[in-house]
């Protein structure tokens, strides 16, 4: 299993770029930010940072989207740092939730994001491809590469998944509901023709190393309860469109919701979101990883069992070095050093 570290881009960048160039040296594989320009810093520039100062660090958004920037800008983006640093970035891309809704617009359908991803990986790896009915081509792009990464939750975005993109990326924790969409990507990939295996699974969300306490175990929920709010952001959307009780998408993903009343944007992703009132502590232990090393240890052992090829790690809370140092002493090594369940 791969480890990913997953950043808010705030300033300074200084404090992220160290904290990158430390993961690598702990045995993390990918450094991954988050995409929302209005609420945080444009992260393409910092990823140039990044990658000059490690060695084979791959980065990437997590997510970006079909609209803050044109297809070719994006594709562009990748390719320059591809070009400078060798292939090491990944794009990983969804509907786009705050980078649009923060700027008063609507996040893409899902045709959209289709004909984007198609688009974007096409012109950083060198070819013509279709943007908004006109044809383009990066003529200075050399042995591209660019595994495109989508973020998906409901029935039609996991088929999508399945069926074009190079990974999937499920922001949740959950064994259960990991495996419950893996199967459906991996069922809509063999649909389409495609080898299930080769689209890579991506499971994000918080981790906090507690100290085993039961004090330890509370203020680690409290600092990742957050995360509970952005999902349940998303899966409001789904019930909107699916139903409260419908069979497309699991009840244990949507009964938590009932309670939600709205989403501050403001405080997205960050430990002080005040919209986090309805998310329970058996939603915060099931989404995250909260615990001693080994009980960390134990979790992603189950998640690696569901299909999941990189765990990233969302430090969005008061001891992001800390657990970048936890998982690199304790974590890493023993999941790389398991045998696989």
């Amino acid at each position: 299993m791969d480890f990913g570290l997953v950043l808010q881009t705030d300033p300074p960048a200084d404090l992220l770029v160290e904290r990158m160039v430390r993961a690598e040296r702990e045995g993390f594989t990918h450094g991954w930010t988050f995409d929302s320009v209005v609420l945080w810093q444009e992260p393409f520039v910092i990823y140039s940072r990044v990658l000059d100062r490690t060695e084979s660090l791959c980065v990437g958004p997590m997510v970006t989207n079909p609209g803050t920037r044109t297809w070719e800008v994006t594709a562009s983006l990748f390719a320059t740092l591809n070009d400078m640093y060798g292939n090491r970035t990944v794009c990983g891309i969804g509907r786009g939730d705050s980078a649009m809704r923060v700027a008063g617009r609507k996040p893409a359908t899902l045709a959209r994001l289709s004909r984007a991803m198609t688009a974007i990986k096409n012109l950083a790896e060198g070819r013509e491809a279709d943007v908004d009915g006109a044809s383009m081509h990066i003529p200075w792009v050399r042995d591209g590469s660019l595994p495109v990464w989508m973020g998906a939750y409901g029935p039609r975005a996991l088929d999508l998944v399945g069926r074009q993109a190079d990974g999937f990326i499920l922001q949740l924790a959950d064994p259960y509901l990991t495996e419950w969409m893996v199967r459906a990507v991996r069922a809509a990939a063999a649909d389409a023709g495609r080898d299930p295996d080769e689209v890579k699974v991506c499971v994000a969300a918080p981790a906090y190393v507690t100290d085993g306490t039961e004090a330890g175990l509370a203020h680690g929920r409290e600092q990742c309860r957050w995360f509970g709010g952005m999902v349940g952001n998303h899966v409001a959307d789904l019930v909107a469109r699916y139903g409260e009780h419908s069979d497309m998408v699991p009840q244990e993903l949507t009964d938590y919701v009932k309670a939600r009343q709205g989403y501050d944007y403001s405080h997205h992703g960050r430990v002080d979101n005040p919209d986090t009132d309805f998310v329970p502590d058996a939603i915060v232990d099931r989404f995250c990883l909260i615990g001693t090393a080994e009980q960390h240890v134990e979790k992603l052992a189950r998640l690696r069992a569901a299909g999941v090829d990189q765990f990233a790690v969302y430090a969005m809370h008061d001891d992001v070095d800390g657990v970048i140092g936890a998982y690199g002493r304790d974590v890493i090594p023993a999941v790389s050093g398991a045998n696989p369940t």
